[in-house]
């Protein structure tokens, strides 16, 4: 990793709950990342004495009531376990820290891969040296005009090399779980769950940018199959309630449908047609002559 990299990026795993279970942070290590990682907590962890043990000076914590009154939660609900309040919390801890550029996580990747090959054609493999791979990431970041982008996950690509998303290199106007972010584009995360659904279908309408690149994704383990963090809550709550929130941020194209074969659920959709401005064709411009 750079000098110039290591100095202004760091990458942040969002937890709360399972300081002996911290997944991303053994994944970082096992694949070569080397630069600065903090763990991010907040004031209502009760575990927090034990990830101050494990991970010492790396853990920050935040005031997530405090945090709490700086955005729109959506709902009325007193019950705060959920990520939004870390991830809008993140840009104030990366200014206090002096770092520009930083990359949220959650704490349950147990590895990136790559997609495709040098000649570009899919092949799935394990990712070698993940500092090459984020300073990859972030060059391209800094070169565009986006609030963030994300790596794919790993059911964007359901079928492999067969997969339509796969079949062409290309950008999804999405970006979720994984948020590379700079404290000069800092953006609010909406709605107390689904928040990054929410978050870039909103944003979006405004002309917003965020994105998803396909070349490289995570692999995370299934929500709900890992005691604490927002697992209780999904529990508690099911898919039903999350997948209202987008339509309510944005009702003018987000609907429900049912997901699934056999295993049936919930899920909002979005329609892209009627989701974010366009570039219409210069072909298709009308010149008055009277100007």
């Amino acid at each position: 990793m750079s000098t110039e990299m290591s100095d202004n990026f760091a990458v942040f795993i969002l937890t709360h709950g399972r300081p002996n279970n911290v997944i991303t942070y053994r994944t970082l290590e096992k694949q070569g990342y080397t630069g600065p990682v903090y763990i991010i907590i907040d004031n209502e962890d009760e575990t927090a004495d034990e990830y101050r043990r494990i991970y010492g000076d790396k853990v920050i914590m935040f005031d997530k009531l405090a945090i709490s009154k700086t955005f729109d939660t959506g709902d009325n609900f007193d019950d705060r376990r959920t990520i939004v309040y870390a991830r809008n919390a993140c840009f104030g801890i990366a200014e206090g820290l002096g770092i520009k550029y930083f990359l949220q996580l959650d704490d349950d990747y147990s590895g990136f891969w790559y997609k495709f090959s040098s000649s570009l054609t899919f092949k799935d493999r394990q990712a070698g040296n993940l500092d090459r791979l984020f300073s990859a990431m972030l060059d391209y970041y800094k070169g565009i005009n986006a609030l963030s982008i994300a790596f794919g996950q790993g059911g964007d690509l359901l079928g492999g090399g067969k997969s339509t998303t796969i079949k062409r290199l290309w950008l999804k106007r999405k970006c979720m779980n994984t948020f590379f972010c700079s404290t000069d584009r800092s953006f609010l995360f909406v709605g107390r769950v689904n928040e990054d659904a929410n978050t870039f279908s909103s944003l979006g309408t405004r002309g917003a940018l965020m994105f998803t690149i396909f070349n490289a994704t995570i692999i995370q383990n299934q929500t709900q199959s890992t005691e604490g963090g927002m697992s209780n809550v999904y529990l508690n709550e099911g898919t039903y309630i999350k997948s209202f929130y987008p339509v309510m941020y944005s009702p003018s194209f987000v609907d429900i449908y049912m997901m699934g074969q056999t295993n049936k659920r919930l899920h909002h959709r979005i329609n892209w047609n009627n989701a974010a401005p366009r570039i219409v064709d210069e072909k298709y411009r009308k010149v008055n002559q009277d100007v």
